[in-house]
């Protein structure tokens, strides 16, 4: 557990380091860092929750149900407050409160990439969900892989 820890860090460092780097993220690199790693942070917390619930638990429990509100806003606010707002709130609680950021970099700095390490997690965390979604339809599905990818409607069953 501590190396995951240590592994969390360094990527935050990592992006850090590399947006103050910049000159255009004089003023912005605080929010801009928190909403990227959020975002990747938020991606991996959703495959997570959808693997246990659908492949390990066999129930879903993890949601939100107004039954006053449709299902796309349901969605919508379960991601959001179930989601989001929690992974937002760790990491700034784990970041950047109490000045904890100067200890952090401090200790840390000497595992600065340039950026390529919060680079290949961004990437990593963007697309592994897109991967897993193509997998998953095209070994439950009757299609092929090329059948999948063909937007000509040469091989579309009939």
């Amino acid at each position: 557990m501590k190396k995951l820890v240590g592994i969390y860090y360094k990527i935050w460092v990592d992006c850090i380091l590399r947006l103050r780097s910049q000159k255009q993220n004089k003023d912005t690199w605080v929010g801009k860092s928190l909403f990227m790693m959020s975002i990747a942070m938020t991606l991996n917390f959703i495959l997570l929750m959808a693997f246990l619930q659908r492949h390990v638990l066999g129930c879903y429990f993890y949601k939100l149900d107004i039954p006053s509100m449709s299902d796309r806003y349901n969605d919508v606010l379960s991601i959001f407050v179930l989601f989001a707002l929690p992974v937002v709130v760790v990491n700034w609680l784990l970041i950047f409160r109490k000045k904890r950021l100067k200890k952090l970099v401090k200790k840390y700095r000497y595992s600065y990439c340039n950026g390529k390490l919060v680079g290949t997690y961004l990437l990593i965390s963007l697309f592994l969900p897109v991967v897993l979604l193509v997998i998953y339809i095209i070994t439950t599905q009757e299609v092929t892989f090329w059948d999948f990818f063909d937007f000509s409607g040469k091989y579309k069953k009939h």
